[in-house]
């Protein structure tokens, strides 16, 4: 691993509960080539052994001690060294040159934001839900934002494994810190401000525990509502309708 460049990327990890999530995660980052500049665990109050867990791996842990996705996303950010930024969700999966494709992706300055095509997988594939994930980064800002998806609007959400220079994020402001869900497509359209949204043609894996958990109707109906709701004004307490699923 000492011989792999390390990347201008930094990892920013917001976590809560996740101890039985990490060491897949810890395993997964130890094979990318070029490795990342460093990993930052931004930890929501976590009541398990996540920040152990972490710290062993050699991650930089954030005490943040505010759950929520955005918030911890934001302090990951100000806390970063990078000057490039993934977000990866602790049950997400990269693949080996992720962070080569990051810095191809972002060396194109007309473009503030790219994110990968995310495959939900774990106790089954889900090849409907994540074709339909993939569908609604087009359809959902044709139907919602047009004039915004001829500029180079696409929405991703966290599962893309979303990533953007840091400068641009702080530029924008960050994420809204009281959106406890949908902040990741509120910040496509932040971000759109200053340049297009890239989805890249390759998958990253992401646990279907949510859908597990739900089944395949109940889990899209959730995300249905939670979109809509959000796409007609609504940004806060949508997370009632969205509870954690560890």
């Amino acid at each position: 691993m000492s011989d792999r460049r390390r990347s201008e990327v930094t990892l920013v990890i917001p976590m809560l509960n996740e101890e039985t999530a990490l060491p897949a995660v810890i395993a997964n980052i130890a094979t990318l080539d070029p490795q990342p500049a460093e990993v930052v665990a931004v930890d929501g109050g976590s009541t398990d052994r996540s920040v152990e867990i972490a710290r062993e791996a050699g991650f930089r842990v954030i005490d943040h001690h505010r759950k929520g996705r955005a918030t911890q996303l934001n302090r990951g950010v100000e806390e970063a060294h990078a000057a490039l930024i993934c977000v990866l969700h602790a049950d997400t999966e990269l693949p080996s040159d992720a962070l080569a494709l990051v810095e191809d992706t972002l060396a194109n300055p007309r473009r503030a934001l790219g994110g990968f095509t995310p495959l939900l997988t774990g106790t089954k594939t889900r090849w409907g839900t994540s074709f339909h994930n993939w569908a609604k980064t087009y359809y959902g800002p044709i139907l919602l934002r047009p004039h915004l998806f001829v500029r180079g609007l696409r929405l991703l959400f966290g599962d893309h494994a979303m990533f953007f220079r840091r400068a641009d994020f702080l530029s924008v402001g960050g994420c809204d810190p009281d959106m406890n869900i949908m902040e990741d497509v509120d910040l496509c359209l932040r971000l759109c401000r200053l340049g297009s949204v890239k989805l890249v043609p390759r998958i990253v894996k992401t646990s279907d525990r949510r859908i597990a958990e739900w089944g395949p109707l109940k889990a899209n109906w959730i995300y249905m509502k939670c979109g809509m709701s959000w796409a007609f004004g609504r940004k806060y307490g949508l997370d009632r309708h969205y509870p954690d699923i560890r």
